[in-house]
């Protein structure tokens, strides 16, 4: 439940000075998070630096929120994200990871689309990882329908992924028995579990979702979050603080603009929706 007194007596208290590195330690500009969960939040005090990042997203990526789409918890939520999800990737040509939440939301997704476009589809656990990648990179204009492991760790370059989407803000579920002993423990303490756990451990894994898009200075493409609690909740502020994103656009249209003026090889050859 807590590894951090572990660390300081196992770890830190037998070696000469750590570096603590990553794209995705931080949440609305501090480590406070990650320094209470590793036991660096005491004495003494670690030197912290933010670093800027070496790619331009403002250049080479949108943020695009859909003005269609209900809250998640909202019923029919899967139903009407399929029209937005079914109009995104026609305007992308395929070419998306569609990241979920739940392997409910993925599986539910994944049936509403297939067969509804001419893009090969592919999803988490109809065959290895290593296969499943392999596929996407040769396939031209796939999508890969996938949860929690395809968040971090997967690496694919170039034009063959131009989108990511997102089902919904990833908060772990507060019935799993480590993450409500969590919450449980910082209650106690007099904190509020909600801002100091739950939304900076969802910031850093929506950051990590994201993060799949652009991997060298030439990528670029669209990140989609399917959860208007980005834009309509208070704490949306500190998401949106916490990502490297470009422009925030919500009219479907700016997608298929982004591509055409991108010099994007699949508009060019005249096969963009809008763009054609």
């Amino acid at each position: 439940m807590d590894v951090g007194d572990a660390l300081k007596s196992r770890l830190y208290s037998h070696v000469g000075p750590v570096v603590f590195t990553s794209a995705t330690l931080s949440s609305n500009d501090n480590f406070d998070y990650v320094k209470s969960r590793l036991g660096l939040d005491g004495d003494p005090r670690p030197s912290e630096a933010i670093l800027d990042s070496p790619f331009d997203f403002s250049g080479q990526t949108i943020l695009y929120v859909p003005r269609s789409v209900p809250e998640p918890n909202s019923p029919g939520f899967t139903g009407a994200l399929e029209p937005v999800l079914l109009d995104l990737l026609e305007r992308t040509q395929g070419r998306a990871f569609v990241l979920c939440t739940s392997y409910r939301n993925m599986e539910d997704l994944y049936r509403r689309i297939e067969g509804q476009v001419s893009f090969p589809l592919l999803i988490q656990g109809s065959k290895p990882k290593g296969r499943l990648l392999n596929e996407f990179r040769e396939r031209q204009g796939s999508v890969l329908f996938a949860t929690a492991s395809f968040w971090e760790g997967v690496d694919v370059k170039g034009e063959a992924l131009s989108c990511v989407i997102v089902d919904r803000l990833p908060f772990a579920h507060p019935d799993e028995p480590v993450v409500a002993a969590r919450i449980e423990k910082i209650r106690k303490s007099g904190e509020d579990p909600f801002h100091t756990f739950q939304v900076p451990m969802a910031v850093i894994a929506l950051k990590q979702g994201l993060g799949r898009l652009i991997r060298t200075r030439s990528d670029r493409g669209v990140l989609c979050v399917l959860d208007v609690r980005l834009l309509t909740k208070g704490y949306g502020r500190i998401f949106r603080k916490s990502l490297h994103t470009g422009p925030l656009v919500r009219d479907p249209k700016a997608v298929s603009e982004f591509f055409e003026e991108s010099g994007d090889q699949r508009y060019r050859a005249g096969i963009g929706g809008e763009g054609d």
